[in-house]
Order: C-alpha cells, then sequence, then structure tokens
C-alpha cells in the first residue's frame, strides 16, 4: 500500500473530521482544526491519500503565529495537529506528510515553525527544544519546539514572543 500527499480539499473536510476524532481520544483536535480554517488562520492542510482507495491516511495541520524577535515580526507557523490512521502508522505517512509541510512552508517563506509534543518524535524533523527556549509562549516548556526554516535565519540567543492562533486558547489551557 502506498499514499500521495497533496493538499486538502473541500470534499476531504468530512474525513479529516473523522480521522481526527478516531485518532485522538478527545474531539479538541477536530474542533481545533474546524475553528482554524473558520477564523481563517490555517495556513496549510496535507493529506495523505490511500492510494488504492482514496481514503485519508493521515493529516498534517500549519496555522498561523505571530512571532517577534525584537520588534521584528517573523513569519512563522504551528505543527498542529498531525493525524495518522492506526491501520498506517509506522509506515513512513508522518514523515511524508511533515516532510512535504516544511517544504511547503520554506517555499511561502516562512522562518520558524513550532511545535508541541514529543522531542523524540519531532527531534527526527530538526524541531529543537533549545530553538524554542526563550519565546514567551503558554505553551513553553520540555514540550514546546521549534524548527528554523529558510537556512536558519533566526538570531542566536535572541528570542521574543511566540502567539498561536485564538482558537488554540479557546481550547484551554495548555497542560
Amino acid at each position: 500500500m502506498t499514499v500521495a500527499v497533496r493538499p486538502a480539499r473541500s470534499d476531504d473536510v468530512a474525513a479529516i473530521d473523522t480521522l481526527l476524532r478516531d485518532c485522538f481520544p478527545a474531539p479538541d483536535e477536530a474542533v481545533l482544526v474546524r475553528d482554524l480554517c473558520v477564523d481563517g488562520d490555517m495556513i496549510l492542510v496535507l493529506v495523505a491519500e490511500d492510494e488504492s482507495d482514496g481514503t485519508l491516511a493521515g493529516l498534517v495541520a500549519f496555522s498561523r503565529m505571530d512571532v517577534t524577535i525584537g520588534d521584528k515580526a517573523v513569519p512563522s507557523a504551528a505543527l498542529a495537529p498531525i493525524a495518522v490512521d492506526r491501520e498506517w502508522r509506522r509506515q513512513g505517512v508522518a514523515e511524508a506528510l511533515i516532510g512535504a509541510g516544511v517544504e511547503h512552508l520554506e517555499t511561502a517563506g516562512v522562518v520558524l515553525c513550532f511545535a508541541l509534543g514529543e522531542p523524540d518524535f519531532y527531534g527526527r524533523f530538526g524541531f529543537a527544544v533549545d530553538l524554542a527556549h526563550g519565546f514567551a509562549s503558554p505553551y513553553a516548556g520540555d514540550y514546546f519546539m521549534a524548527l528554523p526554516l529558510q537556512g536558519g535565519l533566526i538570531p542566536c540567543g535572541v528570542r521574543g514572543n511566540a502567539t498561536h492562533a485564538a482558537a488554540f486558547a479557546r481550547l484551554g489551557s495548555p497542560s
């Protein structure tokens, strides 16, 4: 079985909602994706489609962030969520989705991408806790990571604010 990664389309909405509700124990990620889209804060949604039958094997979403370093706005995105159907896990679907997403962000001129999650997982893609350290964010801590894009244009040691889209705050406080 193989998958093809492509941008999500309007006719994927129901399948995306089902995938997110099946992959997570609560509907929070499905609600987050819906709200980011409704609010106009979604930058990119990619899906991995089973080439044999067209079902969705996975999804990655990237939303707009307000990030400043010093007094300068830095084009930035948040990776959230990444979801892979149980039948497709450990087959490279997440890697394909994140890799394709990062390529799209690079092309779009995004300088930083943030993720919140397991450092061992996201570290495989270049995300690092130390790169996010020092950014003022309610998510700051051991699971808040950043990935520098555009050849690593962020200044060493200089940090500022990293604010996720409003839909994240509506889900409640980070744990």
